[in-house]
């Protein structure tokens, strides 16, 4: 078999809010050559900050996840059994929820104003979200945790739990090489 062969094809990346699942799925999409989805990006958001109705976003991410190739990040775990039925590697990125929140909050005073890549245009980073969106880290952390437990240990396919960026870097570091 060759290296190709082995090559994972469809990519489903889980985790919380700045946990540095975006950037894990840019860096995959560059070392493997495959197409990145973010659902921020593609399903969740239209421009301004206005919530996709819900109804909407099943068709578009059946529409991703028919394709032949993805790297696809993201919460909306309505989705998670279709998207982990085509994937073909399953990773978890699970940093700490205190990181991560200083990861929002470093990334929204950074950004400030800048469209981050993987989110939809006409979606700036603002710091009147910073804490409505703190607010809801916070409160979806234990079910949302629950949920990515759950989804992890049914799942009948090669799989990751990386829990530091140590690990993350590592990670993308062997399938860069």
């Amino acid at each position: 078999m060759t290296q190709d062969e082995h090559r994972p094809k469809r990519i489903m990346i889980i985790g919380g809010p700045g946990s540095g699942k975006s950037t894990l799925a840019r860096q995959l999409g560059q070392a493997l050559h495959l197409p990145v989805k973010h659902m921020d990006r593609e399903v969740h958001w239209l421009p301004g900050w206005q919530e996709r109705n819900r109804a909407e976003k099943a068709p578009i991410v059946a529409r991703i996840i028919a394709e032949p190739e993805w790297v696809f990040e993201g919460g909306h775990s309505t989705s998670y059994a279709d998207r982990l039925a085509r994937a073909d590697l399953l990773i978890w990125v699970d940093a700490p929820l205190r990181v991560r929140l200083v990861r929002v909050i470093r990334r929204t005073l950074r950004d400030h104003g800048k469209i981050r890549p993987d989110m939809q245009d006409g979606c700036p980073e603002q710091l009147a979200n910073l804490p409505g969106f703190l607010w809801f880290i916070l409160r979806i952390h234990r079910a949302s945790q629950r949920k990515k437990r759950a989804l992890y240990e049914r799942a009948q396919i090669p799989k990751y739990h990386l829990t530091s960026f140590k690990q993350i870097n590592r990670f993308v570091a062997e399938r860069s090489a």
